[in-house]
This record gives C-alpha cells, sequence and structure tokens, in this order.
C-alpha cells in the first residue's frame, strides 16, 4: 500500500496574513499621537509583525471629519499598488482587539541610510537637494536637505497625487533589498491642497517619463469603472475621489512637481 500523497501547505499572501490572521498585541508605540499597538499575526502556520491602529485609538482632526484615518491609511496603499511602485507596507482594514483599524505589514528600517541632512552654506552638494533653511538654535540657521534619490521623487510623486498633509523624515524607512517606504497615511486625501512634506527638492522641474506613464495609468484607474476607483470607494468619500482624479489630471496638465501653494505651511512640524 502506497504511503498517502503529501499536501505541501498552502502559501497564505501577505494580504491573507494581514486581514485573517489572529492579532496578538505586543506593545504600545507610545510617541505617536494616536493609537498604535506593535502585534504580531499568524495565520495557517505563517507569521509576522504588524502594526495596528484602531479607529477608537484615533483623535478627532477638525479638518478630516469624514472617515477615518485608518480608511485612508489603506487608502494610500490601494494607491502606492496602483502605481506599482509599491511604497507603502501591505495595509488593510479589519476588526482587531480593540474593534476595527488598520493593520499594516512592520518593515525593520535599515540603519545608516542617509536621506536627509542639515549643511552648511546656501547650496546642496551633489547628490542632494534643498529643502529649505531650518534655525539651529543661537542664531544660526542650516540647510536643509533630501537625498537626490529616485526612491524619493517616485514618493514625492504619490504625496501629490494623495494629498499628504505629513511627510515627515520620520515617515521614511529604508529597508532591506534597496527599498524604501513611506508610513503614517492618516492626514491624506482631503479636498483642499494640503500637501506638507520635505521632499520639495523637484518643485517645479519636468515629470519623469516614468512618473507620467504611471500618472497616465493612474488616470484611466479613476475614471468611473475603473478599478482603482471601486478599491477607493467606501474608503474616501467621493468628494476626495475627484479630487484624486483632479490632482493627477493637473500633474499630467503641467508634466511638473508641484510647488508649494503659499496657502498652507508646506512643511510639516516638526519635520521628522
Amino acid at each position: 500500500m502506497s504511503a498517502p500523497e503529501r499536501i505541501p501547505p498552502r502559501s497564505v499572501t501577505t494580504a491573507e496574513l494581514l486581514a485573517r490572521g489572529e492579532l496578538t498585541v505586543r506593545g504600545q508605540i507610545r510617541e505617536a499621537s494616536n493609537a498604535v499597538l506593535h502585534c504580531s499575526v499568524s495565520h495557517e502556520g505563517q507569521e509576522a509583525f504588524c502594526v495596528y491602529k484602531p479607529v477608537r485609538g484615533e483623535r478627532p482632526l477638525w479638518d478630516f471629519p469624514d472617515g477615518t484615518l485608518a480608511q485612508r491609511e489603506v487608502a494610500a496603499y490601494e494607491v502606492s499598488e496602483a502605481t506599482g511602485w509599491g511604497l507603502v507596507p501591505p495595509t488593510v482594514l479589519r476588526d482587531g482587539p480593540y474593534g476595527e483599524g488598520m493593520c499594516q505589514l512592520w518593515i525593520e528600517g535599515v540603519p545608516g541610510a542617509d536621506l536627509l541632512a542639515l549643511v552648511d552654506g546656501e547650496e546642496p552638494e551633489p547628490g542632494w537637494r534643498a529643502i529649505g533653511f531650518a534655525e539651529v538654535g543661537e542664531g544660526r540657521t542650516a540647510l536643509l536637505v533630501h537625498a537626490d534619490d529616485e526612491r524619493l521623487r517616485r514618493l514625492a510623486v504619490l504625496d501629490a497625487v494623495i494629498n499628504n498633509a505629513d511627510r515627515k523624515g520620520g515617515h521614511l524607512l529604508p529597508a532591506a533589498q534597496d527599498r524604501l517606504y513611506g508610513i503614517d497615511h492618516g492626514v491624506t486625501f482631503n479636498t483642499e491642497n494640503k500637501l506638507r512634506t520635505l521632499l520639495w527638492g523637484w518643485a517645479g522641474e519636468p515629470l519623469t517619463d516614468e512618473a507620467v506613464a504611471v500618472l497616465t495609468s493612474l488616470q484611466q484607474d479613476l475614471t468611473a469603472s475603473g478599478a482603482l476607483t471601486e478599491r477607493l470607494t467606501g474608503l474616501i468619500t467621493a468628494a476626495e475621489l475627484d479630487a484624486t482624479r483632479a490632482r493627477v489630471d493637473a500633474l499630467l496638465a503641467s508634466g511638473k512637481h508641484p510647488e508649494p501653494s503659499g496657502e498652507w505651511p508646506a512643511i510639516p512640524w516638526p519635520p521628522v
């Protein structure tokens, strides 16, 4: 009698693991302004670490009255995936120990990646882009710069599309295999221009051919019957969805990276 055929274990996708896995709270990230819990998630023999942000732990924001921060985080991930750049860690909306919230794969940052710096002088060195001048104490100022890095440039385009109001240095996560992720996208998709970012180094410059191609694809995905429209519906309001379409159209019409509007502080505070 032959031995029974062994069926290999089914491979669980990251999305399945995050959405269906059992969440176990391991600790709290206390420096965050809203409730952020460090968790493990396990499903069908696979396990990973993740961040769980329950909706009940969100502080109300007068200028983001609709929906939840958790929904906006998931919407930012969906747009990132539609670009093909994979700039936001896998993120889902699910129930958890403290109710509905967003669950995002934990990314272990790689130390030593220089993306931001304060330098003397009025012009950045080669390989860097100027953000602006910052007070460093005792009446001194220094030039705040960010790396002239193609990964950051892609993230600058994504932020312009989702209208990110809080792109701080601490929200940039260099990871293994030369990857770069952006995190903390709760204050995005506002119908008014609220773009606040440290990534102004390409302001007013032409978009890359790659960015134009990605934005053109997004434009199609955001039509009434588009796949991205379907995924964003229910995460952000209809007005916010229309505003997202308008931002994509405006970027393609100008062919340039946006510049600060002057109507809203251009750089988040604190910047890191």
